[in-house]
């Protein structure tokens, strides 16, 4: 998950003033033209996206004669992006045909009235049967219509480094059972291979999203039964005080920053960490443990620019365990994209036409490959060609099986921030585990109206 962090009001004035500019023709100035909108990678050598979207555009423009596709990139950090996207949106003048929304932010686009259901057209068309329904679910909003067709999902794991784990007698074959194991092995790196950071896990703010997706709802989710969200209580429909298993996952990450296995306090909360750690510390045999995502291979495939041939070799994977080892015995979460078409654009039914393009199945399983994405297609999940395209593949789709989905309502970006903000606290020391918790559950109250429950 990329990072997500908070913009001033001046900022994001700025950005709206310059996107409004940018964007100016409209969508519908045109019915005979498509826009798309996507995200542009910040990092001048990724072009996985824009690869991709290029040979759809041809493959589109040739199906459809007479018609065009724009593509329309915002080239921004994830918070930017989407304060750039939801002032795209509020006009006609400026909304594109189609965007690119996170599932994190999906429902407060919802909300606010900026995107269009897609039932009418999902209806007419026999490939969203095949479908997977928690992916299905990560589209829906509050009102039970669906806004966007998912371009595949990611899941969430250990990553070590093979060669550090055997200069510290550690095995290759490493599957930690509980938390304890893995703080273990980053005791014993730190002892026997002492020039390494032993264990990465996201922190604090700089991070956003990313602190609190793959490290803390990471533990979270492994505190309890496996069956019962700790962040929010469907049958209630209140989210969830701060209690002994947000306790506990905030005592792992003290743990960790406080033992000095993890990196730098200073480096953990350096907005660019994820980039060091998929560019330089993993490539570079600097980093013996990290818990991230799915999706790092993307960065080290050929044309990258960041090519690592050898990462297949030198790391290995390994489920992120539960608290005690307790069923499930394993945890992940998972998130995604999806494909969304404005409430205000101007060429809606062309829109659609591309997503059906960019979701037959080979296009699907294309991206999916190039963007060592997960599938969500169950056609492509079950192809031997998937399956083998590329190392890690399997792993992680497997996890599917018990993964999670964040309980993305309009209030979830406040209730990460709040919990990011705990995490930060006891990161730096500043805060004890009991104060860090008792101020995420009034930063809760705040964030949702005091729709809080104890549990």
């Amino acid at each position: 998950m990329r990072p997500t962090a908070a913009l001033t009001p001046l900022v994001a004035l700025a950005l709206a003033a310059t996107t409004l500019t940018a964007c100016g023709g409209g969508s519908g100035s045109d019915p005979d033209t498509v826009k798309v909108s996507f995200k542009q990678s910040t990092d001048n050598s990724i072009k996985v996206m824009d690869t991709y979207l290029a040979d759809i555009k041809k493959q589109f423009e040739k199906a459809h004669p007479g018609k065009k596709v724009e593509l329309v990139p915002i080239k921004a950090p994830d918070s930017e992006y989407y304060t750039k996207l939801q002032q795209m949106l509020r006009s006609p003048k400026t909304a594109p045909d189609l965007v690119y929304e996170d599932t994190f932010l999906i429902n407060s686009d919802i909300t606010s009235g900026y995107l269009k259901p897609l039932d009418p057209y999902l209806a007419k068309w026999p490939d969203w049967n095949k479908f997977i329904d928690t992916a299905k679910a990560a589209a829906k909003g509050e009102d039970g219509k669906t806004y966007g067709v998912p371009d595949g999902t990611d899941t969430r794991g250990l990553w070590f480094n093979k060669d550090i784990f055997a200069k510290a007698g550690l095995p290759a074959d490493w599957q930690p059972k509980t938390w304890n194991d893995v703080l273990t092995a980053a005791r014993t790196i730190k002892k026997k291979v002492p020039d390494v950071i032993p264990l990465n896990a996201y922190t604090g703010k700089p991070v956003g999203e990313a602190a609190t997706m793959q490290t803390f709802e990471m533990l979270l989710y492994g505190t309890g039964d496996g069956g019962t969200d700790p962040l929010y209580d469907k049958t209630s429909k209140k989210w969830i005080a701060g209690g002994k298993g947000f306790e506990d996952a905030l005592s792992f990450v003290e743990t960790v920053y406080k033992e000095k296995l993890g990196p730098d306090v200073s480096d953990a909360l350096d907005p660019n960490v994820m980039t060091r750690v998929r560019g330089e510390w993993l490539p570079q045999g600097k980093l013996a443990i990290a818990l991230d995502g799915s999706w790092l291979p993307q960065d080290w495939l050929p044309g990258s620019g960041h090519e690592w041939p050898e990462w297949s070799k030198t790391l290995g994977l390994a489920a992120m365990p539960t608290q005690n080892g307790q069923a499930p015995g394993k945890v992940s979460m998972s998130g995604g994209w999806t494909w969304s078409i404005p409430a205000k654009a101007g060429n809606p039914d062309l829109a659609f036409e591309f997503v059906k393009t960019m979701q037959t199945k080979a296009n699907a399983q294309k991206w999916y490959v190039a963007n060592s994405g997960i599938a969500v297609r169950e056609d492509v999940a079950e192809d031997p060609a998937y399956v083998d395209a590329q190392p890690g593949i399997k792993f992680f789709t497997d996890l599917v099986s018990t993964t999670h989905y964040r309980p993305a309502y309009p209030a979830y970006p406040k209730v990460s921030t709040a919990i990011q903000e705990a995490m930060e606290g006891v990161t730096t020391g500043d805060t004890s585990v009991e104060e860090a918790t008792g101020s995420y559950t009034d930063a809760l109250k705040d964030a949702t109206d005091n729709q809080v429950v104890e549990r």
